[in-house]
């Protein structure tokens, strides 16, 4: 292990990787700490927190995954979500749109490009809506606590409406998520691992000295009095914790390997057979989607409900609210749900078995008792189709299941979200991803990865 990591600063281009990404992440934290001209930072993480009152909604969601730049009001407040949902979309429009798929498999560096154009116009837009609901949001909290907005920002007003703090939140913010689009596009070009991922991964980390020390505080060491968290509770998330990491990773890492074989080529009098050694195959993850669908179905699934929060006070929608709040029944089953549609669907547009059957005959391969063609492309689609319910069943389970127990156990709502599943699916995904490329990089450098005990293995 420490021999692995000596080796990957003695590469001079694994290093200077290393060194940019972390370069970037870095500034991305620094926006984390410069609030919205206008805005009283400190104010506002207490009047968030009273507002909010620990439910989970968009915001919070958006919190966590900003590292509380969203709490603070700052720059970055709106992280990379609307790079996500502008994502959401895209591959919605791609599964939809039979032209757009036509483009990216005739020319796939054109069609990049392309998409990669009009998803950051989506983004902007969506940035400057999203922006515009937090200018509002902000204002709903300063009307019931002055302070939060400095007097000056709300004298130039229009029809009614500031407009001037209005135009300054929408375009300060939108210009902090573009920046952070930016970081996350010069990561993946010019670093090592997804930007966007690494991202949203620091927001997470960022958290822990303020988990930890809510965890002290509920323990109330300093008093005779039982706090709002037991050592038997503390125990129970501990090993949760440790059971999702390893359970995320199983499902991760975790394939399915279909033997192949290669005609056999006469070569002179003898005949060889090129499967001789190694015996060749296909792997098929477990879960080919990886984090994906959870950071989709948690977006999602979290928006009508924050929306209605915004809604014209004289309608009623607090029934609305109460059924997709988290811990009811049918927010449970509607998360279980899109976790399961969007793994198969990020399978479906992402995995292409006819390509595979196509290489396969090209190259003279084939799967040992499968006719090449159209049987190797079914045979391969239904052992995928199976291979994804396993992943997409394991991952909504590992989602829901930190939700569940730590609702019985009455744990401070902070606490849970931070070992619940959503953050610790994203981290565990974003590091092992990591790792793969740092190995990548040593094993062609003729050096051993450091991840032997992490190889996927056959299922």
């Amino acid at each position: 292990m420490f021999a692995s990591i000596r080796h990957i600063f003695s590469l001079p281009e694994l290093k200077s990787k290393i060194g940019f990404t972390l370069m970037m992440l870095v500034i991305c934290r620094f926006g984390a700490y410069i609030p919205v001209p206008g805005i009283n930072g400190d104010l506002a993480v207490q009047l968030f927190k009273a507002a909010t009152g620990g439910s989970q909604n968009l915001f919070q969601l958006m919190d966590v995954f900003s590292g509380g730049a969203f709490a603070q009001m700052t720059i970055i407040a709106l992280g990379v979500m609307p790079y996500i949902s502008a994502s959401i979309i895209f591959q919605l429009l791609m599964a939809l749109i039979p032209s757009l798929q036509r483009d990216v498999k005739e020319s796939p560096d054109q069609g990049k490009r392309k998409m990669g154009k009009w998803m950051r116009v989506m983004t902007i837009g969506i940035a400057l809506f999203q922006s515009a609901l937090f200018a509002k949001y902000a204002l709903k909290i300063n009307s019931g606590a002055q302070g939060i907005i400095m007097p000056e920002m709300l004298e130039f007003t229009c029809m009614g409406l500031p407009w001037l703090f209005y135009l300054t939140v929408m375009l300060t913010m939108t210009a902090g998520t573009m920046l952070l689009m930016w970081v996350g596009e010069q990561i993946t070009e010019k670093g090592i691992g997804n930007g966007m991922s690494l991202i949203i991964t620091t927001g997470i980390l960022s958290s822990i000295p303020k988990i930890t020390g809510s965890i002290i505080q509920q323990l109330n060491l300093d008093s005779q009095e039982v706090g709002g968290l037991t050592f038997s509770s503390l125990a129970v998330l501990m090993t949760l914790f440790v059971m999702i990491i390893m359970g995320t990773i199983l499902v991760i890492q975790g394939q399915r390997r279909i033997p192949l074989q290669y005609a056999r080529r006469v070569i002179g009098d003898a005949a060889q057979s090129s499967s001789q050694g190694n015996q060749p195959y296909i792997p098929l993850k477990i879960n080919y989607a990886g984090v994906v669908p959870v950071i989709f179905a948690s977006s999602l699934l979290m928006f009508p409900a924050t929306i209605a929060q915004f809604m014209s006070k004289g309608i009623d929608l607090s029934t609305f609210v109460r059924l997709l709040s988290p811990g009811s029944w049918l927010h449970t089953v509607l998360y279980v749900a899109l976790i399961i549609f969007f793994t198969y669907f990020w399978t479906a547009t992402q995995f292409h078995p006819d390509q595979i059957a196509s290489d396969m005959k090209k190259n003279g391969a084939f799967i040992p008792g499968v006719r090449q063609g159209k049987e190797t492309q079914k045979h391969i689609e239904l052992v995928m189709n199976r291979m994804t319910c396993v992943g997409a069943l394991s991952l909504a389970l590992i989602a829901i299941l930190p939700t569940l127990i730590t609702r019985l156990l009455g744990v401070d709502p902070n606490i849970s979200h931070f070992f619940g599943g959503t953050s610790l699916l994203i981290l565990v995904g974003v590091v092992l991803d990591t790792t793969k490329q740092i190995e990548s990089h040593l094993l062609m450098k003729r050096y051993d990865g450091f991840m032997r005990n992490l190889r996927a293995k056959p299922f």
